[in-house]
């Protein structure tokens, strides 16, 4: 078989990728210049609006911790992952649409802290497929295809949403309705993408569970997880590692625009900058996936990590738009790279009927 030919079902996988990386670039880029604007007409300085913004993300984020473990064990019970992961779907896109309707600061944060919990639940059973989609030895380059179109698919309703949203007075309507239209259409590209997965994925690997008692055994087999961790370094050590480096890289995916916004950057210009993200990022996690198979996995993960040092620190300094385009095409070289290679590595070393509790633990890591 020939290493890069992708099978249906491994296809099917990516697609999801691409359909939800769509909220991932919503919520990098236009949302929180909306809700800048909201929280502005309420009053809110720059400096309040930026850290309202990642309370609301840090809440969401804490809630995640607190349910993913469980739920992630829970999903290892046979047959229990493919409807699992179809609630936080649902969550995920009813919460984006949702965000239409609040007028009020506090309540656009709310349904947003909704919003982001389903669609972060969503990806701790959509990672832990990985072992059913595919073999080992192909996890590298599914995981990096997965960001790869992920990140050129999203720019699709992307732009489309950009179009509303800059040139609404062209198209005869208010602001509050192209934000109306942007969620929408991100919510049913969304929900479009996911159906070939929900619709095709059996889950393979299972857990050996008592079915009359799934949610008691999956307390307990939490725990004893949680205490085997630390006796195997190698899925041990990593995560020690993970939750320091990924920390980093997801708070300059998550934070740029907010930054950048409150630095009085132009908003059209952060928005194209964050475009020209995604297509540097298609590319470059494919050549990744590629030197996978003539380098270690773990060698590839050591350069993106020291790359993304120096690019958090030469963004300490950013105070000019074309520094913010510089550091759009440095993110988008390692970006995709960090995050697909740490995914098929971490499904590598871990035991695959135990896939949707162990990352749960990653999501927990990478928070």
């Amino acid at each position: 078989m020939n290493k890069t030919k992708l099978t249906k079902q491994e296809k099917r996988w990516i697609l999801y990728d691409v359909g939800n990386s769509a909220f991932t670039m919503l919520v990098a880029t236009i949302l929180p210049i909306y809700f800048n604007g909201i929280a502005g007409a309420a009053g809110l300085s720059e400096v309040e609006y930026l850290a309202y913004w990642g309370y609301a993300a840090s809440i969401a984020t804490l809630i995640v911790v607190l349910i993913g473990p469980i739920l992630g064990t829970l999903a290892d019970t046979r047959n229990f992952k493919k409807p699992i992961f179809l609630t936080s779907i649902a969550i995920g896109i009813a919460g984006l649409i949702a965000l239409s309707m609040p007028k009020h600061w506090l309540i656009f944060l709310a349904v947003f802290v909704v919003a982001k919990v389903g669609y972060n639940c969503s990806l701790i059973f959509y990672d832990s497929m990985l072992v059913d989609v595919t073999t080992t030895d192909r996890m590298d380059i599914v995981s990096s295809n997965g960001y790869a179109w992920g990140y050129i698919g999203s720019c699709v309703p992307f732009i489309a949403s950009l179009v509303v949203v800059l040139m609404y007075e062209s198209f005869g309507i208010t602001m509050s309705t192209a934000m109306t239209i942007a969620f929408c259409l991100n919510g049913a590209w969304w929900l479009l993408c996911s159906l070939p997965l929900l619709k095709h994925y059996e889950q393979v690997h299972y857990a050996d569970i008592p079915e009359h008692h799934p949610v008691k055994s999956s307390f307990s087999r939490l725990f004893t997880t949680l205490a085997d961790v630390k006796k195997d370094k190698n899925i041990f050590f990593f995560l020690l590692a993970f939750f320091f480096f990924i920390d980093g890289v997801y708070t300059i995916i998550e934070m740029a625009t907010a930054y950048g916004s409150s630095l009085g950057l132009d908003s059209t210009g952060l928005l194209l900058a964050l475009l020209l993200t995604q297509v540097i990022a298609f590319p470059c996690a494919l050549i990744f996936s590629r030197l996978s198979y003539i380098y270690k996995t773990e060698k590839l993960l050591k350069v993106c990590i020291i790359a993304y040092t120096f690019i958090g620190m030469y963004a300490v300094q950013l105070d000019k738009q074309i520094e913010f385009w510089a550091l759009a095409v440095m993110v988008g070289i390692f970006q995709g790279a960090v995050q697909a290679l740490s995914r098929s590595y971490f499904t590598k070393i871990i035991p695959a009927e135990k896939s949707g509790e162990f990352f749960g633990i990653y999501d927990i890591c990478g928070k």
